[in-house]
């Protein structure tokens, strides 16, 4: 197999390969850091490198009947906890401290046949919808140097983009594995509430508004990981129903006739770009001519009130991770240590009160009932996944103390997103569109909760309709 071969299978037909034995681990294991090697230099996607360990394990690995036996992955350096390689949040404060042992996600991704061999770039906490940390820098659009890959899963998906890997793992606390995927041409779901355990150190984080997952090239790729993935651990707080079959199964079944909402308004007043409208307007009209019933409607929900409160909880959050970091290494947390935007969140979080707290999760709670009304009437929502194009790198100015986690510029990027990290509830941005300055344009479908069946059914039979998988972007090759 030639090193751009590699790059054109997915993941699941890799695996295949191996264990048909028509290629060792190890011949995709060399592939995956050739590539790696070739682009990092111009996407800065990966931060961190476990080469001769990883070579050592695709060497000995058995290939088995694991779906993605041999399968080279990368993790990202938030929640990714492998053995052996750090995980430092993007953040300088957080010291390069090899991690003991896996987390339960990453022991997964393991028995699944993946083979962990680095980690990618992360913004600073994972707070910012890009990823242009301090630490680490920016990460670059395989699509366009100059623009953002999203975040915070940026460099993860940067990765997937430009072939270095068929599937990279990310999290999603208020879009940041679909927010990626939207500005790289991937496919991102964001899987139910408790849908993959956060084990072993974890029950939830912030309430519940953080998931785990991957970012993909393909459908099934996504729904074979979370078939590899999901399932509560013993001492999860929550966990949804266990579907009724295989996720895989669902990306080649064709949905029921669909009832499906759309809007592209802005639910806070700001403007959509006409390039993010266009593209939900020909997902509308595409899903019509499949056959699906499409109509204008929307949730009615105070938006003003719940940036609020999710800025609560969020500043709240970012308090927690400071702290506990602080009571782990005895450092002391200082200015310096961080990037001013993260600082002012800390510092805001360190002033919520228990009180305040509880009250915040109460309403996003209350909020989630009236969202998820709609859902009684429609199957999915369609809207825009981002606001706005992928961002010019540079746009947002985290060591300024006017940037806040409701800047315009954020919140008009990532507006549509945080809502179902609110819920709860399943969303998955698709690529179908392009704009005419060739940047990817996703589109986002939401469901009720507990069902990812219903968003990987529709979500195969469009990559059907109107394959994606032929577009490379430029730094392909």
């Amino acid at each position: 197999m030639s090193f751009n071969e590699y790059a054109s299978f997915d993941g699941l037909a890799l695996g295949r390969m191996v264990r048909e034995r028509k290629i060792t681990p190890a011949e995709l294991m060399d592939a995956a850091i050739a590539r790696a090697e070739k682009h990092n230099a111009k996407l800065n996607a990966i931060v961190f490198k476990d080469y001769d360990r990883a070579r050592a394990a695709a060497r000995t690995h058995g290939a088995g009947a694991a779906p993605f036996a041999g399968v080279p992955i990368l993790l990202k350096d938030i929640l990714g906890d492998c053995a052996g390689m750090p995980t430092r949040s993007a953040c300088a404060f957080v010291p390069a401290t090899p991690m003991p042992a896996d987390s339960e996600l990453v022991a997964r991704y393991k028995r699944a046949g993946f083979i962990p061999f680095a980690k990618t770039n992360a913004p600073e906490l994972g707070i910012p919808p890009v990823t242009e940390s301090r630490l680490y820098g920016p990460a670059h659009n395989p699509w366009n140097l100059e623009r953002t890959p999203g975040g915070s899963s940026g460099g993860s998906a940067a990765a997937v983009a430009a072939g270095i890997v068929p599937v990279a793992h990310g999290n999603d606390g208020g879009g940041s594995i679909r927010i990626p995927a939207a500005c790289c041409g991937l496919v991102g779901l964001k899987p139910t509430r408790g849908r993959i355990s956060l084990a072993p150190n974890l029950g939830d984080i912030l309430g519940g508004l953080v998931v785990e997952h991957v970012l993909t090239r393909t459908v099934r790729d996504s729904a074979a990981a979370l078939d590899a993935t999901a399932g509560p651990m013993p001492g999860d707080p929550y966990f949804p129903a266990p579907p009724v079959r295989p996720y895989l199964q669902e990306a080649s079944t064709p949905p029921k006739r669909l009832r499906i909402a759309f809007s592209t308004e802005n639910p806070l007043g700001g403007a959509i770009h006409p390039d993010c409208i266009e593209a939900t307007q020909r997902a509308a009209k595409l899903c019509a001519e499949l056959g699906h019933e499409v109509e204008e409607a929307a949730p009615q929900l105070n938006y003003q009130m719940l940036a609020q409160l999710f800025e609560t909880v969020y500043s709240a959050g970012v308090a927690l991770s400071i702290e506990a970091t602080r009571l782990l290494t005895g450092a002391e947390p200082a200015p310096d240590k961080f990037e001013t935007f993260t600082w002012s969140l800390y510092e805001r979080g360190r002033q919520v009160s228990a009180p305040q707290y509880l009250i915040a999760q109460a309403m996003l709670q209350q909020a989630a009932r009236q969202f998820a009304a709609l859902f009684e009437s429609h199957d999915l929502l369609l809207t825009p996944t981002l606001g706005q194009p992928p961002l010019r790198i540079g746009t947002i100015d985290f060591m300024s103390p006017a940037t806040t986690l409701l800047d315009e510029k954020i919140v008009n990027f990532a507006i549509p997103c945080p809502v179902y990290n609110i819920t709860g509830q399943p969303a998955i941005s698709l690529p179908l569109y392009w704009n005419r300055e060739g940047l990817p344009m996703g589109v986002m479908f939401g469901g009720r909760y507990g069902d990812e069946a219903t968003l990987i059914q529709l979500a195969g039979q469009l990559e059907q309709a109107q394959p994606w998988i032929g577009r490379k972007p430029p730094v392909w090759d």
